[in-house]
């Protein structure tokens, strides 16, 4: 067991939640430092939390007073975060810092930034290695910004140790923009169909937030400067993610498998549908870390839709999940108008 102490940056948040359970139940000490001071229910009662507002340099600094043993940050973004956490690296043993899979760069410079031009979605090799290219660093998008943290970070290891892993899509309880809301919902409103383009087969690796935290866990009790992939154990296809939703909420719909892109915007466009496969290799954290899933997807499911059904009961989709109100076409993630006229349309020409 350890028994160092932990200072926990966006504790509040879909990844901090499990990272500060597994870091406390590993036996540290933990701060819980979030804007609102606030605490997860599932916490022990020993967490201590404490109000910061991470763009408040000094305030940082104070909270953080004598310094930790780790720190984990889970809202880090950009050359400035990186340079803030160097500036208290006199009192901080180890970092572990939560980067992204959208760093990554094809071999014809094609990325998650280039996915909105003709053919422009990246052709990586499956799995990715966390030696593959990434995009040039700076401040212009989420994957360039979340490379200028990590080169900033890597370059000063030794002056402040951190493990960066490089999370695919993140799902499990207390989401902001949860990816499972678009099978949830169709499933709750009756909905019959599912249009699946790329024929379903588009597979986009997937993280739990359980297996996050457990990656989280590894490495505060082995530090070291190195970047890592965090997935689950399987990259699961749309199709399969679709039907371990109908599993657990137990309906039965119909596929509709689209050849190729979406036919029309929002059509069969669900949030994992990609061109080409995005599929991270864990090799590397299971060699340094001894890292082993604590879940699976379709394990963890049930209680993901548990936690979802809760948010939506009683209240509009919009109101429980504004910023997935923002995704999709202009009609939105949910037009079955636009959807019921594609397929009517479409079955009319076969006849």
């Amino acid at each position: 067991m350890a028994n160092g102490s932990v200072f926990v940056l966006g504790a509040t948040g879909q990844i901090g939640r499990a990272a500060v359970g597994a870091l406390a139940a590993d036996g540290w000490h933990v701060r819980a430092a979030s804007r609102s001071a606030g605490r997860d229910t599932n916490w022990p009662e020993d967490v201590r939390a404490v109000a910061v507002d991470r763009e408040d340099d000094a305030a940082l600094a104070a909270a953080l007073g004598d310094g930790c043993d780790v720190l984990l940050d889970c809202v880090a973004y950009g050359q400035g975060h990186a340079k803030q956490l160097l500036g208290l690296a006199d009192r901080v043993g180890s970092a572990v810092v939560i980067s992204s899979g959208a760093v990554y760069e094809d071999d014809t410079g094609r990325s998650f930034d280039t996915q909105g031009e003709p053919d422009g979605f990246p052709a990586y090799p499956v799995p990715i290695p966390e030696s593959y290219r990434t995009v040039a660093p700076s401040d212009l998008t989420y994957g360039t910004r979340k490379v200028a943290l990590e080169r900033e970070l890597l370059a000063a290891g030794d002056r402040l140790p951190t493990t960066l892993l490089r999370a695919g899509a993140v799902h499990g309880p207390h989401s902001r923009l949860p990816r499972e809301l678009y099978f949830l919902k169709r499933a709750l409103d009756g909905r019959p169909v599912r249009v699946l383009s790329w024929r379903g087969e588009s597979r986009f690796h997937t993280i739990h937030v359980d297996n996050l935290a457990e990656l989280v866990r590894l490495a505060a009790a082995r530090p070291g400067s190195r970047v890592l992939n965090a997935g689950d154990p399987e990259a699961l296809s749309v199709a399969e993610i679709s039907a371990a939703v109908d599993a657990v909420t137990g309906v039965k719909s119909d596929v509709v498998l689209v050849d190729g892109a979406p036919p029309e915007p929002g059509i069969g466009e669900t949030p994992w549908s990609v061109a080409r496969p995005v599929v991270l290799d864990m090799s590397a954290a299971e060699r340094e870390l001894g890292y082993r899933s604590v879940t699976g997807y379709a394990e963890s499911l049930p209680r993901t839709v548990e936690w979802l059904a809760g948010e939506l009961a009683g209240r509009d989709w919009r109101e429980a999940f504004p910023l997935m109100a923002g995704t999709g076409s202009d009609g939105g993630i949910f037009d079955y108008a636009a959807e019921d006229a594609w397929l009517n349309a479409t079955r009319a020409k076969a006849t």
